[in-house]
Protein backbone atom coordinates (compact mmCIF):
# COMPACT_ATOMS: atom_id res chain seq x y z
CA UNK A 1 0.00 0.00 0.00
CA UNK A 2 3.06 2.72 0.87
CA UNK A 3 4.65 1.63 -2.52
CA UNK A 4 1.50 2.19 -4.18
CA UNK A 5 0.77 5.38 -2.87
CA UNK A 6 4.27 6.58 -3.04
CA UNK A 7 4.00 5.81 -6.79
CA UNK A 8 0.67 7.36 -7.29
CA UNK A 9 1.91 10.63 -5.23
CA UNK A 10 5.04 10.50 -7.76
CA UNK A 11 3.83 10.10 -11.00
CA UNK A 12 1.06 12.85 -10.11
CA UNK A 13 3.68 15.24 -8.96
CA UNK A 14 5.74 15.07 -12.67
CA UNK A 15 2.13 15.50 -14.33
CA UNK A 16 1.55 18.23 -12.64
CA UNK A 17 5.12 19.71 -13.39
CA UNK A 18 4.86 19.24 -16.76
CA UNK A 19 1.51 20.54 -17.28
CA UNK A 20 2.97 23.76 -15.87
CA UNK A 21 5.82 23.74 -17.54
CA UNK A 22 3.88 24.19 -20.42
CA UNK A 23 1.68 26.46 -18.85
CA UNK A 24 -1.78 24.38 -18.52
CA UNK A 25 -1.96 24.20 -14.51
CA UNK A 26 -2.19 20.41 -13.65
CA UNK A 27 -5.20 20.84 -12.39
CA UNK A 28 -7.11 17.71 -13.36
CA UNK A 29 -4.91 15.54 -15.42
CA UNK A 30 -2.87 14.62 -12.44
CA UNK A 31 -5.69 13.71 -10.64
CA UNK A 32 -7.19 12.16 -13.20
CA UNK A 33 -4.07 9.80 -13.31
CA UNK A 34 -4.03 9.34 -9.59
CA UNK A 35 -7.72 8.22 -9.85
CA UNK A 36 -6.32 5.37 -12.20
CA UNK A 37 -3.46 3.85 -10.70
CA UNK A 38 -4.81 3.99 -7.01
CA UNK A 39 -8.95 4.95 -6.89
CA UNK A 40 -8.93 5.55 -3.10
CA UNK A 41 -6.22 7.92 -3.21
CA UNK A 42 -8.42 10.52 -2.07
CA UNK A 43 -9.66 8.80 1.09
CA UNK A 44 -6.14 7.79 1.74
CA UNK A 45 -4.38 11.11 1.73
CA UNK A 46 -7.22 12.90 3.00
CA UNK A 47 -7.48 11.42 6.53
CA UNK A 48 -4.86 13.65 8.12
CA UNK A 49 -6.91 16.91 7.10
CA UNK A 50 -9.48 18.76 8.60
CA UNK A 51 -12.07 19.61 5.65
CA UNK A 52 -13.99 22.14 4.81
CA UNK A 53 -15.71 21.79 1.22
CA UNK A 54 -17.62 24.89 -0.40
CA UNK A 55 -20.63 23.74 -2.78
CA UNK A 56 -23.95 25.29 -4.52
CA UNK A 57 -24.75 27.03 -7.80
CA UNK A 58 -23.22 30.53 -8.18
CA UNK A 59 -20.24 31.50 -5.83
CA UNK A 60 -18.10 28.95 -4.61
CA UNK A 61 -15.25 29.99 -6.06
CA UNK A 62 -15.44 33.42 -4.68
CA UNK A 63 -16.62 31.73 -1.00
CA UNK A 64 -13.97 29.41 -0.43
CA UNK A 65 -11.22 31.93 -1.55
CA UNK A 66 -13.01 34.08 1.26
CA UNK A 67 -12.80 31.52 3.17
CA UNK A 68 -8.94 30.96 2.54
CA UNK A 69 -8.32 34.60 3.12
CA UNK A 70 -9.94 33.56 6.58
CA UNK A 71 -8.12 30.96 7.33
CA UNK A 72 -4.95 33.28 6.85
CA UNK A 73 -5.80 36.04 8.60
CA UNK A 74 -5.93 33.24 11.76
CA UNK A 75 -2.50 31.70 10.87
CA UNK A 76 -3.97 28.42 9.32
CA UNK A 77 -1.89 26.60 6.74
CA UNK A 78 -4.44 24.91 4.38
CA UNK A 79 -4.21 23.28 0.71
CA UNK A 80 -6.85 23.71 -1.57
CA UNK A 81 -8.18 23.84 -5.34
CA UNK A 82 -7.67 27.37 -6.09
CA UNK A 83 -8.05 27.02 -9.55
CA UNK A 84 -11.67 26.07 -9.24
CA UNK A 85 -11.21 22.57 -10.76
CA UNK A 86 -14.11 21.24 -8.43
CA UNK A 87 -14.68 17.64 -10.05
CA UNK A 88 -13.29 14.84 -8.51
CA UNK A 89 -10.20 15.10 -10.60
CA UNK A 90 -9.57 18.59 -9.61
CA UNK A 91 -9.81 17.59 -6.08
CA UNK A 92 -7.46 14.83 -6.07
CA UNK A 93 -4.79 17.16 -8.28
CA UNK A 94 -5.15 19.75 -5.15
CA UNK A 95 -3.84 16.82 -2.90
CA UNK A 96 -0.98 15.21 -5.02
CA UNK A 97 -0.03 18.94 -5.66
CA UNK A 98 0.09 19.60 -1.83
CA UNK A 99 1.02 16.34 -0.01
CA UNK A 100 5.06 15.24 0.39
CA UNK A 101 5.61 11.39 -1.62
CA UNK A 102 4.78 9.72 1.78
CA UNK A 103 1.12 11.24 2.04
CA UNK A 104 2.20 13.85 4.47
CA UNK A 105 1.65 17.63 4.64
CA UNK A 106 2.21 20.41 7.19
CA UNK A 107 -1.14 22.01 6.55
CA UNK A 108 -3.91 20.11 8.18
CA UNK A 109 -6.77 21.52 6.66
CA UNK A 110 -8.38 20.90 3.14
CA UNK A 111 -10.35 23.61 1.70
CA UNK A 112 -12.14 22.56 -1.63
CA UNK A 113 -14.43 23.64 -3.37
CA UNK A 114 -16.69 20.95 -5.12
CA UNK A 115 -19.16 21.16 -8.42
CA UNK A 116 -22.99 20.37 -6.57
CA UNK A 117 -23.23 17.76 -8.90
CA UNK A 118 -20.08 16.14 -8.23
CA UNK A 119 -20.91 16.24 -4.50
CA UNK A 120 -22.06 13.45 -3.94
CA UNK A 121 -19.49 11.28 -5.12
CA UNK A 122 -16.97 13.11 -3.50
CA UNK A 123 -18.57 12.37 -0.42
CA UNK A 124 -17.88 8.82 -0.70
CA UNK A 125 -14.14 9.96 -0.49
CA UNK A 126 -13.70 12.44 1.49
CA UNK A 127 -15.76 13.23 4.54
CA UNK A 128 -16.36 17.09 5.30
CA UNK A 129 -16.09 18.45 8.67
CA UNK A 130 -17.53 21.75 7.13
CA UNK A 131 -20.22 21.65 4.10
CA UNK A 132 -20.87 25.25 2.67
CA UNK A 133 -23.85 25.47 0.54
CA UNK A 134 -24.20 28.70 -1.05
CA UNK A 135 -27.70 28.43 -3.29
CA UNK A 136 -29.97 26.38 -5.83
CA UNK A 137 -29.92 27.86 -9.33
CA UNK A 138 -31.27 26.68 -12.29
CA UNK A 139 -28.00 26.17 -14.41
CA UNK A 140 -27.10 24.35 -17.56
CA UNK A 141 -30.37 21.47 -17.65
CA UNK A 142 -28.06 19.54 -19.91
CA UNK A 143 -25.23 18.95 -17.61
CA UNK A 144 -27.05 19.13 -14.26
CA UNK A 145 -30.46 18.45 -14.99
CA UNK A 146 -33.72 19.12 -13.29
CA UNK A 147 -32.94 21.88 -10.28
CA UNK A 148 -34.67 19.27 -7.99
CA UNK A 149 -32.03 16.35 -9.31
CA UNK A 150 -29.54 18.54 -8.05
CA UNK A 151 -30.57 19.13 -4.96
CA UNK A 152 -31.20 15.48 -3.93
CA UNK A 153 -28.22 14.62 -4.90
CA UNK A 154 -26.70 17.06 -2.80
CA UNK A 155 -28.62 16.07 0.48
CA UNK A 156 -27.34 12.18 -0.66
CA UNK A 157 -23.99 13.01 -0.32
CA UNK A 158 -24.75 15.01 2.94
CA UNK A 159 -26.31 11.72 4.37
CA UNK A 160 -23.29 9.47 3.85
CA UNK A 161 -21.27 11.80 6.48
CA UNK A 162 -21.39 11.59 10.36
CA UNK A 163 -19.52 13.93 11.27
CA UNK A 164 -20.22 16.69 8.97
CA UNK A 165 -22.00 20.26 10.34
CA UNK A 166 -23.84 22.47 7.69
CA UNK A 167 -23.60 26.35 6.94
CA UNK A 168 -26.55 27.22 4.38
CA UNK A 169 -28.12 30.42 3.26
CA UNK A 170 -31.31 30.64 5.68
CA UNK A 171 -32.94 33.14 2.35
CA UNK A 172 -32.50 29.94 -0.07
CA UNK A 173 -35.84 27.55 0.72
CA UNK A 174 -33.96 24.52 -1.03
CA UNK A 175 -30.40 25.11 0.94
CA UNK A 176 -32.36 25.34 4.36
CA UNK A 177 -34.55 22.08 3.76
CA UNK A 178 -31.00 20.30 3.41
CA UNK A 179 -31.11 20.91 7.08
CA UNK A 180 -34.46 19.86 8.03
CA UNK A 181 -33.65 16.54 5.79
CA UNK A 182 -30.57 15.35 7.56
CA UNK A 183 -30.62 16.52 10.65
CA UNK A 184 -27.38 18.36 10.82
CA UNK A 185 -25.76 20.53 12.73
CA UNK A 186 -26.23 24.05 10.79
CA UNK A 187 -25.21 27.79 10.99
CA UNK A 188 -27.35 29.51 8.69
CA UNK A 189 -26.71 32.93 7.46
CA UNK A 190 -28.81 35.72 5.35
CA UNK A 191 -29.89 39.13 4.63
CA UNK A 192 -32.65 40.90 7.21
CA UNK A 193 -35.59 42.33 5.15
CA UNK A 194 -34.72 45.90 6.63
CA UNK A 195 -30.57 45.87 5.61
CA UNK A 196 -31.56 47.95 2.26
CA UNK A 197 -34.44 50.33 0.88
CA UNK A 198 -34.38 49.06 -2.71
CA UNK A 199 -35.08 44.84 -3.26
CA UNK A 200 -35.87 43.11 -6.32
CA UNK A 201 -39.22 42.67 -6.69
CA UNK A 202 -39.19 40.09 -8.96
CA UNK A 203 -39.36 36.42 -7.87
CA UNK A 204 -37.45 34.16 -9.73
CA UNK A 205 -39.48 30.83 -10.79
CA UNK A 206 -36.72 28.66 -9.85
CA UNK A 207 -38.20 27.42 -6.28
CA UNK A 208 -41.94 29.19 -6.06
CA UNK A 209 -43.29 26.48 -4.61
CA UNK A 210 -42.70 24.48 -1.63
CA UNK A 211 -40.89 21.43 -1.19
CA UNK A 212 -43.18 19.75 1.15
CA UNK A 213 -47.05 20.55 0.04
CA UNK A 214 -46.53 22.72 -2.82
CA UNK A 215 -47.86 25.86 -1.50
CA UNK A 216 -46.87 28.88 -2.94
CA UNK A 217 -44.27 30.75 -1.12
CA UNK A 218 -45.27 34.08 0.16
CA UNK A 219 -42.39 36.70 0.59
CA UNK A 220 -41.59 39.28 3.74
CA UNK A 221 -38.97 40.36 1.45
CA UNK A 222 -37.07 39.11 -2.01
CA UNK A 223 -33.35 39.67 -2.39
CA UNK A 224 -33.23 38.49 -5.97
CA UNK A 225 -33.95 35.46 -7.49
CA UNK A 226 -36.09 33.01 -4.86
CA UNK A 227 -33.87 34.52 -1.83
CA UNK A 228 -35.65 35.99 0.62
CA UNK A 229 -38.11 35.68 3.42
CA UNK A 230 -39.98 33.08 2.08
CA UNK A 231 -42.74 31.53 4.24
CA UNK A 232 -45.32 28.67 3.13
CA UNK A 233 -48.68 29.26 3.98
CA UNK A 234 -50.29 25.52 3.79
CA UNK A 235 -47.49 23.86 6.04
CA UNK A 236 -45.15 26.98 8.05
CA UNK A 237 -42.07 25.81 6.24
CA UNK A 238 -40.40 29.14 6.26
CA UNK A 239 -36.84 30.50 6.53
CA UNK A 240 -34.81 29.92 9.85
CA UNK A 241 -32.85 31.60 12.42
CA UNK A 242 -29.96 33.22 10.82
CA UNK A 243 -27.01 33.19 13.48
CA UNK A 244 -24.84 35.39 10.78
CA UNK A 245 -27.30 38.11 9.66
CA UNK A 246 -26.88 41.31 7.27
CA UNK A 247 -28.71 44.07 9.04
CA UNK A 248 -27.91 46.91 7.03
CA UNK A 249 -26.00 47.84 4.01
CA UNK A 250 -24.48 51.43 4.85
CA UNK A 251 -22.65 51.38 1.45
CA UNK A 252 -23.37 50.01 -1.85
CA UNK A 253 -21.19 50.22 -4.91
CA UNK A 254 -20.05 48.59 -8.03
CA UNK A 255 -16.83 48.00 -6.09
CA UNK A 256 -17.38 47.39 -2.55
CA UNK A 257 -19.94 46.91 0.06
CA UNK A 258 -20.16 48.15 3.42
CA UNK A 259 -22.14 45.82 5.74
CA UNK A 260 -23.35 45.74 9.03
CA UNK A 261 -23.39 41.96 10.61
CA UNK A 262 -25.14 40.39 13.58
CA UNK A 263 -24.06 37.21 15.09
CA UNK A 264 -26.47 35.83 17.30
CA UNK A 265 -27.18 33.33 19.70
CA UNK A 266 -30.43 30.99 18.63
CA UNK A 267 -32.63 31.56 21.16
CA UNK A 268 -33.99 28.04 22.84
CA UNK A 269 -37.57 27.75 21.16
CA UNK A 270 -35.66 28.68 17.58
CA UNK A 271 -36.82 26.23 15.20
CA UNK A 272 -37.97 27.87 11.79
CA UNK A 273 -38.29 24.63 9.56
CA UNK A 274 -41.75 23.20 8.70
CA UNK A 275 -44.46 21.97 10.52
CA UNK A 276 -42.59 22.73 14.39
CA UNK A 277 -39.65 20.15 13.03
CA UNK A 278 -36.68 21.70 14.57
CA UNK A 279 -33.73 22.46 12.70
CA UNK A 280 -30.22 21.76 14.95
CA UNK A 281 -29.05 25.16 15.05
CA UNK A 282 -25.54 25.93 16.14
CA UNK A 283 -24.89 27.32 19.27
CA UNK A 284 -22.93 30.24 18.75
CA UNK A 285 -19.93 31.31 21.33
CA UNK A 286 -21.28 33.96 23.64
CA UNK A 287 -18.36 35.76 23.56
CA UNK A 288 -19.15 36.29 19.57
CA UNK A 289 -22.42 37.80 20.19
CA UNK A 290 -22.74 40.93 18.81
CA UNK A 291 -22.70 43.49 15.97
CA UNK A 292 -19.78 43.96 13.08
CA UNK A 293 -19.15 46.37 10.62
CA UNK A 294 -17.11 45.04 7.62
CA UNK A 295 -16.21 46.25 3.93
CA UNK A 296 -16.88 43.67 1.21
CA UNK A 297 -14.51 44.07 -1.20
CA UNK A 298 -16.33 43.05 -3.84
CA UNK A 299 -19.27 44.40 -5.74
CA UNK A 300 -23.05 43.11 -5.81
CA UNK A 301 -25.51 41.44 -3.70
CA UNK A 302 -24.53 38.17 -4.47
CA UNK A 303 -21.55 38.88 -3.15
CA UNK A 304 -22.60 39.90 0.13
CA UNK A 305 -24.27 36.59 0.60
CA UNK A 306 -20.85 34.82 0.17
CA UNK A 307 -19.06 37.15 2.13
CA UNK A 308 -21.69 36.16 4.87
CA UNK A 309 -21.27 32.24 4.01
CA UNK A 310 -17.21 32.90 4.83
CA UNK A 311 -18.31 34.46 8.05
CA UNK A 312 -20.90 31.55 8.85
CA UNK A 313 -18.32 29.35 8.20
CA UNK A 314 -15.64 31.13 10.62
CA UNK A 315 -18.04 31.28 13.41
CA UNK A 316 -18.90 27.30 12.91
CA UNK A 317 -14.91 27.01 13.49
CA UNK A 318 -15.12 29.25 16.23
CA UNK A 319 -12.63 31.91 14.59
CA UNK A 320 -13.05 35.64 16.14
CA UNK A 321 -15.69 37.70 14.29
CA UNK A 322 -13.03 40.37 14.47
CA UNK A 323 -10.70 38.57 12.17
CA UNK A 324 -13.83 37.72 9.80
CA UNK A 325 -14.22 41.49 9.28
CA UNK A 326 -10.32 41.87 8.85
CA UNK A 327 -10.52 39.08 6.29
CA UNK A 328 -13.86 40.62 4.24
CA UNK A 329 -11.67 43.76 4.00
CA UNK A 330 -8.62 42.83 2.89
CA UNK A 331 -9.85 40.02 0.33
CA UNK A 332 -9.37 40.59 -3.60
CA UNK A 333 -11.20 39.24 -6.47
CA UNK A 334 -9.96 36.00 -8.23
CA UNK A 335 -9.70 35.53 -11.32
CA UNK A 336 -12.71 35.90 -13.35
CA UNK A 337 -14.86 36.66 -10.92
CA UNK A 338 -15.16 40.36 -11.89
CA UNK A 339 -11.56 40.74 -11.55
CA UNK A 340 -9.97 44.54 -12.61
CA UNK A 341 -6.97 44.60 -14.75
CA UNK A 342 -5.65 48.83 -15.03
CA UNK A 343 -4.29 49.28 -18.67
CA UNK A 344 -3.03 52.66 -19.04
CA UNK A 345 -5.61 54.70 -17.42
CA UNK A 346 -8.62 51.98 -18.37
CA UNK A 347 -9.92 49.48 -16.98
CA UNK A 348 -10.69 46.07 -17.64
CA UNK A 349 -12.88 43.73 -16.19
CA UNK A 350 -13.97 39.99 -16.48
CA UNK A 351 -17.10 38.53 -14.74
CA UNK A 352 -17.28 34.41 -15.26
CA UNK A 353 -21.15 34.46 -16.27
CA UNK A 354 -22.88 30.82 -16.68
CA UNK A 355 -26.79 30.77 -15.63
CA UNK A 356 -29.87 33.22 -15.73
CA UNK A 357 -29.73 34.01 -12.13
CA UNK A 358 -25.46 35.10 -12.14
CA UNK A 359 -25.84 37.02 -15.31
CA UNK A 360 -28.83 39.39 -13.83
CA UNK A 361 -26.78 39.85 -10.93
CA UNK A 362 -24.01 41.60 -13.23
CA UNK A 363 -26.48 42.84 -15.51
CA UNK A 364 -27.23 44.81 -12.61
CA UNK A 365 -23.84 45.83 -11.94
CA UNK A 366 -23.72 47.43 -15.38
CA UNK A 367 -26.66 49.15 -14.83
CA UNK A 368 -25.08 51.19 -11.82
CA UNK A 369 -22.09 51.73 -14.17
CA UNK A 370 -21.77 55.60 -14.33
CA UNK A 371 -18.35 55.60 -16.35
CA UNK A 372 -18.82 55.17 -20.10
CA UNK A 373 -18.08 51.55 -21.31
CA UNK A 374 -17.49 48.97 -23.75
CA UNK A 375 -19.19 45.66 -23.09
CA UNK A 376 -18.86 42.07 -24.96
CA UNK A 377 -20.03 39.06 -24.03
CA UNK A 378 -17.89 35.81 -24.81
CA UNK A 379 -20.61 32.46 -25.02
CA UNK A 380 -19.54 29.24 -25.79
CA UNK A 381 -21.47 26.07 -26.12
CA UNK A 382 -18.48 23.55 -24.77
CA UNK A 383 -19.35 20.66 -22.42
CA UNK A 384 -18.27 22.50 -19.47
CA UNK A 385 -20.58 25.94 -20.44
CA UNK A 386 -23.48 23.99 -21.27
CA UNK A 387 -23.90 22.38 -25.04
CA UNK A 388 -27.60 24.40 -24.79
CA UNK A 389 -27.51 28.21 -24.79
CA UNK A 390 -31.47 28.74 -24.96
CA UNK A 391 -30.82 30.34 -21.48
CA UNK A 392 -29.43 32.90 -22.72
CA UNK A 393 -33.49 33.94 -23.44
CA UNK A 394 -34.37 33.73 -19.71
CA UNK A 395 -31.18 36.78 -19.01
CA UNK A 396 -33.03 40.22 -18.87
CA UNK A 397 -30.69 41.90 -21.61
CA UNK A 398 -33.97 44.67 -21.80
CA UNK A 399 -32.07 46.11 -17.99
CA UNK A 400 -29.31 47.16 -20.90
CA UNK A 401 -31.28 49.39 -22.68
CA UNK A 402 -31.72 51.88 -19.56
CA UNK A 403 -27.55 52.32 -20.16
CA UNK A 404 -26.97 52.05 -23.76
CA UNK A 405 -26.44 55.88 -24.31
CA UNK A 406 -23.00 55.16 -22.59
CA UNK A 407 -22.19 52.17 -23.56
CA UNK A 408 -19.86 52.54 -26.95
CA UNK A 409 -20.25 49.04 -28.16
CA UNK A 410 -21.89 45.33 -27.54
CA UNK A 411 -19.37 43.01 -28.40
CA UNK A 412 -20.62 39.28 -29.39
CA UNK A 413 -18.01 36.76 -29.25
CA UNK A 414 -17.18 32.94 -28.39
CA UNK A 415 -18.38 29.95 -30.43
CA UNK A 416 -22.43 31.47 -30.06
CA UNK A 417 -21.43 34.67 -31.05
CA UNK A 418 -24.06 35.00 -33.57
CA UNK A 419 -26.49 34.06 -30.90
CA UNK A 420 -25.85 36.33 -28.73
CA UNK A 421 -25.96 39.31 -31.07
CA UNK A 422 -29.33 38.08 -31.84
CA UNK A 423 -30.44 37.91 -28.00
CA UNK A 424 -29.33 41.48 -27.92
CA UNK A 425 -30.68 42.40 -31.06
CA UNK A 426 -34.15 41.23 -29.65
CA UNK A 427 -33.56 43.18 -26.17
CA UNK A 428 -33.99 45.77 -28.26
CA UNK A 429 -30.46 47.20 -28.38
CA UNK A 430 -29.44 49.52 -31.43
CA UNK A 431 -28.41 47.21 -34.28
CA UNK A 432 -25.45 49.47 -35.32
CA UNK A 433 -23.97 48.91 -31.11
CA UNK A 434 -23.81 45.57 -31.98
CA UNK A 435 -20.55 43.89 -33.05
CA UNK A 436 -19.28 40.17 -33.69
CA UNK A 437 -16.04 39.88 -32.66
CA UNK A 438 -14.84 36.16 -32.66
CA UNK A 439 -11.30 36.16 -32.33
CA UNK A 440 -10.68 36.67 -28.66
CA UNK A 441 -7.36 38.57 -29.38
CA UNK A 442 -9.06 40.99 -31.59
CA UNK A 443 -11.59 41.40 -29.31
CA UNK A 444 -9.51 42.87 -26.72
CA UNK A 445 -7.34 44.87 -28.38
CA UNK A 446 -10.84 46.54 -30.05
CA UNK A 447 -13.03 46.45 -26.73
CA UNK A 448 -9.63 48.32 -25.48
CA UNK A 449 -8.95 50.61 -27.76
CA UNK A 450 -12.74 51.65 -27.94
CA UNK A 451 -12.82 52.38 -24.35
CA UNK A 452 -12.56 56.41 -23.32
CA UNK A 453 -9.88 57.31 -20.57
CA UNK A 454 -11.01 56.29 -17.42
CA UNK A 455 -13.55 54.12 -18.58
CA UNK A 456 -14.28 50.26 -18.35
CA UNK A 457 -14.27 47.40 -20.82
CA UNK A 458 -16.53 44.65 -19.46
CA UNK A 459 -15.86 41.55 -20.64
CA UNK A 460 -18.33 38.66 -19.68
CA UNK A 461 -17.28 35.17 -20.74
CA UNK A 462 -18.63 31.31 -20.15
CA UNK A 463 -16.27 28.92 -18.55
CA UNK A 464 -13.90 27.88 -21.29
CA UNK A 465 -14.14 30.98 -23.14
CA UNK A 466 -13.02 32.61 -19.69
CA UNK A 467 -9.77 30.54 -19.82
CA UNK A 468 -8.99 31.21 -23.27
CA UNK A 469 -9.20 35.18 -22.34
CA UNK A 470 -7.36 34.67 -19.40
CA UNK A 471 -4.82 33.43 -20.95
CA UNK A 472 -4.37 35.99 -23.77
CA UNK A 473 -4.63 38.21 -20.45
CA UNK A 474 -2.05 36.89 -18.73
CA UNK A 475 0.42 37.10 -21.42
CA UNK A 476 -0.35 41.22 -22.31
CA UNK A 477 -0.71 42.05 -18.73
CA UNK A 478 1.60 39.78 -16.96
CA UNK A 479 -0.86 37.97 -14.56
CA UNK A 480 -0.86 35.20 -12.29
CA UNK A 481 -1.40 31.71 -13.45
CA UNK A 482 -4.88 30.89 -13.20
CA UNK A 483 -4.22 28.56 -10.49
CA UNK A 484 -1.83 30.89 -8.39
Amino acid sequence: MKLKLFFTILISKLIIKACRLFKTGGTTLAGKAALKIFPGIIKTVSQNFSTIMVTGTNGKTTTARIIGRLLKENGIDYITNKSGANLLSGIAAAFMDAVGLSGGCKAKTALLEVDEAAFRIAAEHIEPDVLVVTNFFRDQLDRYGELYSTLKGVLAGIRKTDKTRLVLNADDSLCVSLSKDSGKETVFYGIGSGAFSSWDKAINSDAMFCLYCKSKYEYANVVYGHLGGFRCPGCGYSRPFAQVLCTSVKEFSGSHSMIEFHVNAPPEDACGAANGVPVKLFRVRENFVGKYDAKVNLPGFYNIYNSLAAAACGIMMELPPESIAKALGNFECGFGRMEAISAKGKTLKVALVKNPTGFNQVIELLTAESKTAQIAFAINDKLADGTDVSWLWDVDFERLLAIQDRVGCFYASGVRAEDMAVRLKYAGVIPDKIAVVKDYRKLIETGLSSTDEGGVFYILPTYTALLDIRRILRKQFSLKDFWK
